[in-house]
């Protein structure tokens, strides 16, 4: 076990026991330390992880979620700190259910208000308390949220320059040709495919026979 692995796992028990009605689980792999929490508990705990002198996550490096279409609750919600004073990363994860309203950490973390529009943006989560819960990615009347599983490759609408109206129109999505039924079959990979001139192989040669 490496000396970092080690470190994490004391980080981890440290966690478990300072706020054990708040962490759901926590597990080490490949050197990095994942906390899973219930949503409600976000704002507390992250506030622990930055005040606790063992801790000193005082830096937010990233918030972004993970959409489980067949799972209830249906996302993850994953926010990475660091503490540069002890040189170390965590993982915070917690399950949110479809519709489920997650408490904004912008008031510990000002760096959290675009992240969490992000998400909104992308995953459709909504943040209370954010004091401006709007999309920051897409247009505002984009329709759904493009990093869904359940989300169409296509979008739903689009956007072309109108030479009569003279502006910007959208529309819903026309596609010209069927989309996404292409052959990628290869032979390369076992496939039965003849390609073209593939027929001659097995033809007799002008001449042949024993010399």
């Amino acid at each position: 076990m490496s000396e970092a692995t080690e470190a994490l796992k004391e980080l981890g028990a440290h966690v478990e026991a300072q706020r054990p009605e708040q962490v759901a689980g926590w597990h080490v792999t490949g050197d990095e330390l994942t906390v899973e929490i219930r949503v409600s508990a976000l704002p507390g705990f992250i506030a622990f992880l930055r005040e606790d002198s063992q801790c000193a996550f005082t830096t937010l490096i990233d918030i972004t979620a993970v959409d489980w279409p067949e799972r209830e609750p249906r996302f993850d919600l994953v926010y990475h700190l660091l503490s540069m004073r002890r040189n170390q990363r965590i993982r915070v994860k917690c399950p949110v259910g479809e519709g489920e309203l997650v408490p904004s950490i912008t008031e510990i973390h000002y760096g959290a208000n675009w992240y969490e529009r992000e998400v909104f943006d992308m995953f459709g989560i909504v943040f209370t308390g954010h004091p401006d819960m709007r999309r920051i990615l897409t247009d505002y009347g984009f329709r759904g949220h493009p990093l869904r599983k359940d989300f169409p490759t296509t979008g739903y609408t689009e956007v072309r320059y109108d030479e009569t109206l003279k502006r910007v129109v959208y529309e819903p999505v026309s596609l010209v040709q069927e989309y996404r039924l292409f052959d990628f079959m290869s032979p390369w990979e076992g496939a039965k495919y003849i390609l073209p001139g593939d027929e001659k192989a097995g033809e007799e040669k002008p001449g042949g026979g024993e010399g």
